[in-house]
């Protein structure tokens, strides 16, 4: 008998879609397109699996999955939608759900789910609560989705996670979303910039110290690891971190004790560690500067942020949600036209999320209109210059020559450090041309198939973030 499926789903297109993969799969799905359907279906069959939307006909398809579970308390429910916030990420966590998939979805990555499902069935857990809790994350491209859906998966354990992407994409605010929609909530949640303390005091600062263990050292000090027990410890900026003090990081995520410096006693320890970095870890193993036993004790679970410039559509909700705290923060209210918003969308953001925050609050400060338009940013803002370097300007060699003089790599790593520097962004670029299809990107940059597979794996790049939507 094959397996039978039950299907939730208002928008027909979609439905149609999902109903004959799922067929030819071999499974036997009974659609329907409001919650009284699904609660008629659910009494008549047993089914294997159900997938859902959220906003139904006649109602909200997670707020109502309460009654699912009093139908069918093993049920694995695979919870699909077109609001794409973390709000409804969570929402979906919450209800133990299987699997969340954002609209628009990757249609083999959704059978390949179902598959699983058919013959899963969650286990017992606490879900967490959000009550009352803000969500620190804002965007809803497909490009965020991604970080949701892993953010959700971290939720319920202690897994180290290590998050990556350029300054000012908001490598905080995931650990801070992942510490405060947490198991942890309840506990502190500390964060250290390593990059921002001299070498010499950071093991010191992290694991604190003893009276005496050093000049100036005139009263015994708390780390923060100590600072963090029973919470989180958000670790930014991680490639910065001096050799010595990765070595007794190492040894204290290994064995859950740290020694403050200058003293004898191993003290226990019981912390959540979030790491970040917006430096490519892998050449720094190969000169030697980063631990390779320490990075994958850190890379449990990889988190990569996009750049806004990846993420253009999230431009005008992030550009509200930073007109809305302005106003919180008792800066005049100001609204914002779609022509500037236009303007906005069109713009590089080098400086990513930060740098848009920052040209908001400049532009509510500066602007005695209420209503901000395109005329307001060229007054206030001025066009977009293309720094020294921009390869629109100097030509790719120009730029890589240029950007090597800025990060003056060390004697004997000049090749390594410039092919870093280019390598991942050309897969990507192939990987994005070809919808994330490896054999035609392979072809594409003329490598064979398995050259390219390794070096995947090597720059931690997923290619099924590139796969093109149904």
């Amino acid at each position: 008998m094959s397996s039978k499926i039950l299907l939730v789903e208002d928008d027909a297109a979609i439905a149609t879609v999902i109903v004959a993969a799922l067929e030819d799969e071999g499974y036997d799905v009974l659609r329907c397109d409001s919650i009284a359907g699904r609660d008629r279906l659910l009494e008549q069959h047993r089914f294997d699996a159900m997938l859902t939307d959220v906003m139904l006909t006649d109602g909200d398809g997670i707020a109502s999955l309460d009654r699912v579970r009093g139908q069918d308390s093993d049920l694995p429910v695979i919870v699909l939608s077109a609001q794409n916030t973390l709000d409804t990420a969570v929402r979906a966590s919450e209800t133990q759900a299987f699997e969340y998939f954002p609209k628009p979805f990757d249609l083999d990555e959704l059978v390949r789910a179902v598959n699983q499902a058919a013959g899963h069935k969650p286990g017992e857990g606490a879900a967490p609560s959000t009550e009352g809790d803000g969500m620190p994350l804002v965007g809803r491209s497909r490009a965020m989705q991604g970080v949701y859906r892993m953010i959700t998966r971290v939720l319920r354990n202690d897994l180290t996670v290590l998050v990556t992407g350029e300054s000012g994409t908001g490598k905080e605010l995931v650990a801070e979303a992942i510490h405060q929609l947490g198991s942890r909530k309840s506990g502190p949640f500390v964060a250290v910039n390593t990059a921002a303390i001299p070498h010499d005091l950071i093991e010191s600062e992290l694991f604190g110290h003893e009276k005496g263990a050093f000049t100036g050292a005139v009263a015994q000090t708390i780390g923060k690891f100590e600072q963090a027990n029973g919470g989180t410890l958000f670790l930014d900026e991680i490639g910065d971190m001096p050799a010595e003090a990765q070595t007794r990081l190492l040894r204290a995520l290994q064995s859950g004790r740290i020694r403050r410096v200058g003293g004898r006693q191993e003290i226990a320890v019981n912390v959540r560690i979030i790491a970040a970095t917006n430096r490519n870890l892998m050449p720094m193993i190969a000169q030697g500067t980063f631990r390779e036993d320490l990075f994958y004790r850190l890379n449990v679970v990889p988190i990569e942020l996009p750049p806004l410039r990846d993420r253009s559509e999230d431009i005008a909700v992030l550009t509200h949600h930073f007109l809305g705290i302005a106003a919180e923060e008792g800066l005049p209210y100001r609204r914002i036209s779609d022509d500037a918003i236009a303007v906005l969308e069109k713009r590089r953001w080098r400086g990513n999320v930060r740098e848009l925050r920052n040209v908001i609050y400049r532009l509510v400060l500066m602007s005695r209109k209420e209503m901000i338009d395109a005329q307001s940013i060229e007054e206030f803002i001025g066009p977009e210059k293309a720094p020294q370097g921009d390869a629109a300007q100097t030509g790719f060699g120009g730029a890589l020559k240029d950007w090597l003089a800025a990060n003056h790599p060390p004697s004997g790593t000049l090749y390594q450090h410039a092919l870093a520097a280019f390598e991942k962004p050309l897969i990507e670029h192939a990987l994005g041309e070809t919808g994330g299809n490896q054999l035609r990107a392979a072809s594409l940059l003329g490598i064979n198939r398995n050259t390219l597979r390794k070096r995947l794996s090597e720059l931690e790049i997923d290619p099924d973030r590139f796969a093109r939507p149904v």
